[in-house]
């Protein structure tokens, strides 16, 4: 076993600076479209998940800075369809609110309709989701309860589903979440300053209803803040939060959050290419009942988002990100892991502090690593890192195949099969033009060992180089630099993988020991430029 998987590879990123200051992002990890809620001393965070599963993480934390995962609201989308992967579908920009006693979270898909699961725990087990609404094109939902007790939900709309976007509704809601009672009143519409007006989330404050919305698109939009004595409006428009003359583009979708003491703070994105949607923190503060996010360099009332501040609350917290090595040690696979389509458990095992990969076949038809649901995976966890592995190949079948991929539209990685006297290691490519993908395989060398370290170092701007060993000390590069990128909404991916690509059933597997993340022997961790 890795000496090194007890420690956190805190060198890689870390938010918390260890003086009583952040630097952003606090999360430099594609969680994306982010909401938070305060509930007591603790901080709940949920995100898109897409077409991943488990599906919709939550991630706590006790400062709004140092962050780890708790758990999935869900394991798999009740459809049949997302048992293939659909890049980019699935779970969409989900909200979380506390409500008597209760932990609501409600989220969208696309095609599907808008769904709610509640908890009065969010470590522990989630409601089955609930329809509260099916429906095509409705997005981003949040729920909101008044204090008279009447219940709303405000959404957007996709205009790939609809063909309309940049509008907002309201619809009223049953208290229990359960139901709309009607078919919703458009309450701003987006289209002369505001264009793809998306994502909102709805508060009340001092009289005033607040609609929390990103507009401008996820590269190169702003924050826009509605406000209103009346629910459905006539809402005012405010932009609260733009990148200016930072590096922060975007910044996109987010959440208020209130501290005990009345204090604010913002948390939204960054989109980041192939690191994903990454996740920022900044003060708020307020002005005649108009918010202020980031800093007010220009003094003209719209913010630019912080490099670095004064961390919200001086708590005893051990600075932390989330989780990324794992010795599978546990009962459970590790919460940073996620497949790239409904799970099945024939998929894996944990036995043995190891996980066991299976050589199961595809779905019919699929030829490629792109349309492959069989791919464990987690998100890239800083700007540069190195990740290793160790894997035990035990093939049955000359069509099984293992090995550790970089993810996204364009993919790549190494690829291990049975060859006529040992097994032999190999380089691929994958690319995908928008309707297919086309892959190629090139041959490295046949190898005799029971065991091979694969290796993939990211390093600044997502190049990355792959290689291998069979000592875990002399590595040998493979393949020429590969420039990773985005899968569609979401950012780039480490994976690792084991399956038979022909038709006869195979009982091979890939045992791995351990997935390790460390800081590259040398280069820049400094992601901000």
């Amino acid at each position: 076993m890795n000496s090194n998987l007890g420690k956190q590879s805190m060198a890689i990123w870390s938010p918390d600076l260890g003086n009583g200051y952040y630097q952003n992002p606090i999360i430099h990890a594609d969680y994306s479209d982010p909401d938070v809620i305060r509930v007591g001393e603790d901080f709940f965070m949920v995100a898109s998940s897409f077409n991943m599963s488990p599906c919709l993480p939550v991630l706590h934390s006790k400062d709004l800075v140092n962050w780890t995962i708790i758990n999935h609201v869900f394991e798999k989308l009740p459809f049949s369809y997302y048992d293939e992967p659909r890049q980019s579908e699935g779970v969409w920009a989900p909200s979380i609110r506390y409500h008597k006693g209760q932990f609501w979270v409600f989220f969208a898909t696309p095609d599907d309709g808008i769904f709610m699961s509640k908890t009065n725990n969010p470590f522990g087990t989630w409601s089955s989701l609930h329809l509260v609404k099916k429906t095509k094109g409705w997005i981003d939902p949040c729920p909101f309860w008044d204090e008279d007790g009447q219940a709303y939900l405000v959404h957007a709309f996709a205009k790939s589903r609809i063909g309309f976007k940049s509008v907002l509704h309201i619809c009223k809601m049953k208290p229990d979440g359960t139901e709309l009672l009607d078919e919703g009143t458009l309450v701003f519409d987006g289209n002369a300053h505001h264009p793809t007006i998306e994502g909102p989330k709805l508060y009340k404050r001092n009289g005033f209803y607040y609609i929390v919305a990103p507009a401008g698109g996820v590269t190169d939009g702003w924050q826009t803040i509605l406000r209103s004595k009346n629910v459905y409006g006539p809402y005012e428009d405010k932009i609260v939060l733009a990148q200016g003359s930072t590096a922060i583009n975007g910044p996109h979708q987010g959440a208020w959050v209130e501290l005990k003491s009345g204090e604010s703070w913002f948390i939204h994105f960054q989109d980041k290419g192939a690191y994903g949607r990454i996740t920022h923190l900044q003060p708020m503060s307020w002005e005649d009942d108009w918010p202020l996010i980031g800093s007010n360099i220009n003094a003209n009332g719209v913010g630019e988002p912080v490099m670095s501040w004064k961390k919200p609350l001086d708590v005893l917290t051990t600075p932390t990100v989330p989780q990324t090595s794992d010795d599978f040690s546990g009962d459970r696979l590790g919460l940073q892991w996620q497949w790239r389509a409904n799970v099945k458990r024939e998929w894996y095992s944990l036995l043995d502090n190891k996980l066991r990969l299976f050589s199961r076949n595809r779905t019919e038809g699929v030829t490629t690593l792109f349309n492959t649901g069989q791919i464990v995976t987690q998100k890239f966890p800083a700007f540069v890192f190195t990740a290793t592995t160790s894997v035990s190949f035990h093939p049955h079948d000359e069509d099984d195949v293992t090995g550790l991929i970089v993810f996204g539209h364009d993919y790549a990685g190494l690829k291990i099969r049975r060859g006529c006297a040992a097994i032999s290691i190999s380089f691929f490519n994958g690319y995908y033009n928008g309707e297919k993908a086309e892959e190629d395989e090139t041959l490295i060398k046949q190898i005799e060992a029971e065991a091979l370290y694969l290796r993939v170092e990211v390093k600044e701007h997502a190049i990355c180089q792959f290689s291998y060993s069979v000592d875990q000390i002399g590595f040998q590069e493979i393949g020429s630099p590969f420039q990773a990128n985005s899968g569609g909404w979401s950012g780039a991916q480490l994976g690792i993988f084991c399956l038979n690509e022909g038709v006869r059933t195979s009982s091979g597997y890939a045992d791995f020991d351990w997935f390790y993340i460390s800081e590259n022997e040398k280069g820049d961790v400094d992601g901000n430029i």
